[in-house]
């Protein structure tokens, strides 16, 4: 393994169990290993559903609120 994975995994240690599963699922993935197709939760699903029914209403986040969340979220 190299300095650039080996470290990139020590970064990941130190996520939520979550985070660390979703990475992992994607890392096989990219890997060519096959992996169940991902199954939303209820409260996934209704998130998704209600983001697309404000998309379809042209409820948007403005320019601004976006610049502005970004500046506090800069890694």
């Amino acid at each position: 393994m190299n300095k650039v994975l080996e470290k990139a995994i020590q970064k990941l240690g130190q996520l939520s169990d979550a985070e660390q599963e979703q990475i992992a699922s994607l890392l096989m993935t990219l890997a060519g290993e096959a992996q169940e197709p991902y199954r939303l939760t209820g409260e996934e699903r209704a998130a998704v559903e209600e983001g697309l029914a404000e998309a379809k209403r042209g409820e948007f986040v403005s320019d601004a609120d976006m610049a502005a969340f970004w500046r506090r979220h800069r890694a």
